[in-house]
């Protein structure tokens, strides 16, 4: 994953050049350039909520160890897709990240990582709490998102699929 970032023209830090591991604020340049930032709540979420869906699906046809390996997977293609340039265009044109020009390689290995510790999570929990405790850790991280920032994980899908003007202008009205 990082080879091909680096080969599609990433950083591997903040491109401003601040070296803070963490930025707060999605409405500078910083966003998405340090290893800790508001969306790394979503990337957490990504886990929780992909081991949902393949535990739907596949119930105990599949390891645990095997639904681990797949979303690792679909996060690293996830991250690398993130960052082509349609993609950047795409966040540009239809959400709130107008400044977005792609993730450093260093955020987006510590997302991938995010991910995975959703998924960790999600998977240790499964005997004492079953899917509930995913399901609750997803609501709540969409909750909480939507307060802090007024971003998602579901208004980026709604936001990159079916823009809604509406959306955006609640979005925005949060700067």
């Amino acid at each position: 994953m990082t080879s091909i970032l680096a080969m599609l023209g990433r950083v591997w830090w903040c491109q401003i050049g601040d070296l803070s591991p963490w930025s707060w604020d999605i409405w500078t340049s910083h966003n998405s350039q340090h290893l800790m930032d508001p969306y790394s709540l979503s990337h957490l979420e990504h886990g929780f909520a992909l081991w949902v869906i393949f535990h739907l699906l596949a119930g105990k046809k599949i390891s645990q160890s095997s639904i681990l390996i797949a979303i690792a997977a679909i996060e690293a293609v996830w991250e690398i897709t993130e960052n082509t340039p349609w993609m950047i265009q795409r966040y540009r044109e239809t959400t709130i990240s107008l400044d977005y020009f792609g993730d450093s390689i260093l955020n987006s290995v510590s997302d991938y990582l995010m991910c995975v510790t959703g998924t960790l999570i999600a998977i240790a929990s499964r005997h004492r709490f079953g899917i509930g405790l995913a399901v609750l850790v997803v609501a709540l991280l969409e909750i909480a998102s939507l307060v802090w920032i007024r971003d998602s994980l579901a208004l980026n899908i709604i936001m990159l699929a079916f823009p809604i003007e509406a959306i955006r202008a609640w979005q925005s009205a949060g700067k």
